[in-house]
């Protein structure tokens, strides 16, 4: 028998290529662009490679369904699957083991599935913050960061800065406790001496102007919340500013942090990065990101045309 960590890789049936079965579970799913994003990959390396949705609303399965959706896609197939909202955390108990960075973020986004049936939780949206943060802004300071958003991107974006050497990261959140229980929860990954603290969101006002950069990980700024997630004055100091929204890629936060001085990555970088670490573990083929990022910039680009033409 082969290992566990092997994924399930099938020759076609002209015997010329590898078909490999993945997809995405989770609630509200149809506007992912994750299909074309790993399809168009697979493509590039001669993979017969199928992304399906499994939609919860579509199905009429409830969150604690994961599980049976798992062991549905197991039964057909499937080497692995991505995990979103509002599954990243229960399908934990359906696993066989977790990848020792999924059980520190403390939620799963990518489900491997074995040769031999087993099931392995990943976290690859801590490594696609990290990687996105590191080709984005090269070289950026980390002895103070701010942490806007105490959420699942934040928790993996926590938990990168934490790897990467911050020596004081500033969690603040409209739930100051949640904010607090976050920094708590990095801590133990921390370097010693140093910290990690949870505000709630008045004190950004006075945390931001000390800070060497900031992450931001709130909904504002998507398609459907546009706007600022606070004054953009306090970039006076010019941080450099990392945004975990990419849909657009180009948010009114990034124009006004470019426009302070600031450098900035968007939140592509990331999205790119944590699918292309997806994509390996799925097919064993290493991905190319800046071929994804570009797919990934089509993509929305055709996406907000045909929303104009609507």
């Amino acid at each position: 028998m082969r290992s566990s960590s092997e994924t399930r890789r099938d020759t076609d049936a002209n015997g010329t290529g590898t078909r490999v079965r993945t997809g995405l579970i989770g609630a509200g799913i149809g506007p992912s662009l994750s299909p074309a994003l790993h399809e168009r990959e697979g493509a590039a390396h001669g993979l017969d490679l199928t992304y399906r949705r499994f939609d919860l609303d579509v199905l009429g399965v409830a969150p604690d369904g994961v599980g049976d959706l798992l062991r549905r896609a197991r039964a057909q197939g499937h080497a692995g699957l991505n995990i979103t909202h509002p599954c990243k955390q229960r399908v934990i108990g359906h696993l066989d083991a977790l990848a020792p960075d999924a059980a520190a973020v403390g939620a799963v986004n990518t489900v491997v599935i074995g040769t031999d049936g087993s099931m392995t939780g990943h976290n690859t949206d801590w490594t696609g913050f990290r990687d996105g943060w590191r080709a984005g802004l090269p070289g950026a300071a980390t002895g103070r960061v701010v942490l806007l958003g105490a959420g699942g991107a934040g928790a993996a974006a926590a938990y990168a800065m934490a790897r990467e050497g911050v020596g004081v990261l500033q969690v603040v959140d409209v739930d100051g406790d949640r904010a607090a229980a976050l920094a708590a929860s990095v801590t133990p990954h921390l370097a010693p001496g140093a910290q990690a603290t949870g505000h709630p969101s008045p004190e950004l006002a006075a945390l931001l102007p000390g800070a060497d950069g900031l992450v931001h990980a709130t909904p504002v700024g998507m398609a459907e919340h546009p706007g600022l997630p606070f004054d953009p004055a306090l970039l006076a100091t010019r941080p450099w500013v990392a945004e975990i929204v990419y849909r657009p890629l180009d948010t009114a936060l990034l124009g006004a942090a470019r426009a302070a001085g600031c450098r900035t990555v968007d939140g592509g970088a990331m999205a790119v990065h944590q699918a292309a670490e997806a994509f390996r573990l799925f097919t064993g083929v290493a991905p190319d990101p800046a071929r994804m990022l570009a797919h990934l910039a089509e993509l929305i680009t055709a996406e907000q045309e045909a929303a104009r033409v609507a």
